[in-house]
């Protein structure tokens, strides 16, 4: 999978100049919606499909820090899969130095549109079937 690539704008610097540690959540965020329009499954194909994906929780650390312009590369890789439930490692390195500045994993599930888990092999077959390939 390719990596997406992040510049870092300004207003998501703080007083110090360096990034304010909410947007690196927020970088995950845009890395796992690239991932899935990669493989072909992005959100409003999901959505279409009846199916949405919540997050359940996110947990990240700091490696180095990033400032306004550097651009950061995100590559977003599955690392759990489990038929209703997925978990996803990110890891972030500056474009420019190659130096890891973050490491984070996302952990969702998937619900059809009851709210209840739905569980991709009996829903979504094909999409159930490329998760199981890219496991890492």
């Amino acid at each position: 999978m390719k990596p997406y690539i992040h510049r870092v704008q300004y207003y998501e610097t703080d007083r110090m100049g360096i990034t304010h540690h909410s947007n690196y959540i927020r970088w995950m965020e845009e890395a796992r919606v690239a991932f899935l329009e990669e493989i072909g499954w992005g959100y409003d194909r999901l959505e279409a499909e009846g199916v949405v994906s919540p997050v359940l929780s996110v947990d990240g650390h700091f490696q180095k820090r990033t400032t306004f312009g550097d651009e950061v590369e995100i590559t977003a890789m599955l690392k759990e899969y489990r038929g209703i439930r997925i978990v996803l490692e990110y890891e972030m390195k500056n474009w420019a130095t190659g130096e890891t500045v973050f490491v984070g994993t996302s952990e969702h599930c998937f619900l059809d549109g009851n709210g209840r888990p739905a569980r991709l092999k009996s829903v979504l077959p094909e999409f159930d079937k490329k998760l199981k390939e890219l496991v890492i």
